[in-house]
């Protein structure tokens, strides 16, 4: 099977699930990454510079033996397969993964709007009040739906719900987010747990010593 990735030179939970699931299958794939200017491009023409096609005008887009798929639930569920990171034959189970995977998205959305189209200051005072408010609303609904075994978002194994909320919730605490204070995840204690069990697992560690920037802003989960 021939797999491209195709998103930007930065560790995003919106492409990271996809990759790491991979890697972590052991599956090979061609990890390409795009510069901002060549997306421009694709606005305009609908594919990438060499004609791949990008459906939608959005990345990430995966491309299985010459076919563009796109979005990030069904990249992620895709890759999760090959990589025995999300359930084949257990309908139930695999839904209540993609709720949580679906659930990331709502977090960033919600930081992402505060911010738009308003001036730095207003963007601020959005993202104080958004603290104490919608997120901390969202993020309690979260912890409490989060599986009780202590270790990963649904039952007893990893899965790709996992990746998702790791990688977004590191976003979150990063301090690269003008507004959203490194702390904010103090209280959440199972959200915390989760993601500090995927931050040192072994596959998660040798993908990040290979890909991730030395100063990339990861966040703590302490």
């Amino acid at each position: 099977m021939d797999i491209t990735l195709i998103y930007f030179d930065f560790p995003f939970w919106r492409a990271e699930v996809s990759r790491i699931a991979l890697f972590m299958g052991g599956i090979e794939f061609y990890d390409r990454r795009i510069d901002s200017e060549e997306f421009q491009r694709v606005k305009s023409n609908g594919c990438l510079d060499d004609g791949t096609l990008i459906p939608f005008g959005q990345l990430p887009v995966l491309v299985v033996n010459g076919v563009s798929v796109a979005q990030t639930g069904g990249i992620a569920r895709f890759c999760g397969k090959l990589a025995d990171l999300y359930p084949k034959n257990d309908d139930l189970l695999a839904a209540k993964i993609d709720q949580f995977i679906d659930f990331q998205t709502d977090i960033y959305s919600l930081i992402l709007f505060s911010g738009k189209d308003v001036s730095e200051k207003q963007k601020l005072l959005n993202r104080e009040e958004l603290v104490a408010r919608e997120l901390k609303t969202k993020l309690k609904m979260l912890e409490d739906n989060l599986s009780d075994s202590g270790s990963w978002s649904v039952g007893s194994n990893m899965s790709i719900a996992d990746l998702a909320l790791w990688r977004n919730m590191g976003w979150l605490v990063s301090g690269t987010i003008d507004g959203i204070p490194k702390n904010v995840l103090n209280e959440f204690q199972k959200i915390k747990g989760i993601c500090s069990f995927v931050d040192e697992h072994p596959e998660v560690v040798e993908w990040m010593s290979r890909t991730y920037p030395k100063n990339y802003p990861r966040g703590s989960f302490e």
